[in-house]
């Protein structure tokens, strides 16, 4: 079983992309990729740029990456109550060649952040636009509090509560 992860998020000390690693490495006898949003970096999406250059190599590189996978663990990170700006774009282009990017993989969908509500603004505008976008969401899960409840220094959720809730929901995915 293949699983491709990545948090939604371009920054390099991603919490998102920290939550994700750690959530699809908790699967069992599971290859784990983990994309870096950074190595799909495109101009910004306007049908001039696409007519002036095509369809971006990048877009069809990052189909193929959701392609591979079985399974797609993704957490959103939470820009003023939306996605990235990064994720957008890389989204933008990726519908362009292929309306269901999500491909109808089974989806665990999070988000965290280092407030109280842990990013539940964008994992309510994820979960209700990602499946006209193929996504079959299976499973959700928010982390409040991310600098309170993940100990970075280990890669894992230090809330005993939030962590076996978390474990429940990928042994039963």
């Amino acid at each position: 079983m293949k699983i491709i992860a990545f948090g939604a998020s371009p920054s390099k000390n991603s919490i998102n992309k920290k939550l994700a690693t750690y959530t699809a490495h908790l699967f069992e006898n599971a290859e784990v990729e983990v994309l870096d949003l950074n190595d799909f970096e495109m101009p910004l999406f306007t049908v001039d740029i696409e007519e002036t250059i095509g369809k971006h190599e990048l877009a069809y590189k990052f189909l193929t990456k959701i392609e591979s996978a079985d399974i797609l663990v993704i957490s959103m990170a939470e820009n003023n109550g939306n996605y990235s700006v990064a994720f957008k774009n890389i989204f933008d282009w990726c519908t362009r060649i292929n309306a269901k990017v999500f491909q109808e993989k089974p989806m665990l969908l999070m988000a965290t952040s280092p407030g109280a509500r842990g990013g539940s603004n964008v994992l309510a505008v994820a979960k209700n636009a990602f499946p006209f976008y193929g996504g079959t969401i299976k499973e959700t899960f928010s982390l409040p509090s991310f600098d309170d409840n993940f100990d970075t220094e280990v890669g894992k959720i230090s809330n005993d509560e939030l962590d076996k809730q978390l474990r429940d929901i990928v042994k039963n995915f």
